[in-house]
């Protein structure tokens, strides 16, 4: 649990202004992201697990909505966001 706990810290330190930001849109985004990752390699070894594939498809839309949110909001923060995370769009 602790792994998981450094891994998110990283993300928010990363993407937002400080440690505690983890309210910021390029920060949800971001940890979004590493879950949905995660969740894909889990797929790959667990194909029948729809219960959780319905989890992945409800992350996707949420981080989706936040995109379209933050593109309305502040293209360059958009872009930026999109190069970073290498995402499709």
């Amino acid at each position: 649990m602790s792994e998981n706990m450094n891994i998110k810290s990283k993300i928010i330190t990363q993407f937002g202004v400080n440690s505690k930001d983890s309210g910021k849109s390029e920060v949800q985004i971001a940890l979004l992201t590493n879950r949905i990752n995660y969740l894909q390699n889990h797929f790959s070894l667990h194909k029948k697990d729809h219960c959780s594939r319905r989890g992945l498809l409800n992350m996707v839309s949420k981080r989706r909505k936040l995109l379209n949110y933050l593109k309305d909001e502040n293209i360059s923060r958009y872009i930026n966001i999109i190069n970073q995370l290498k995402l499709r769009r």
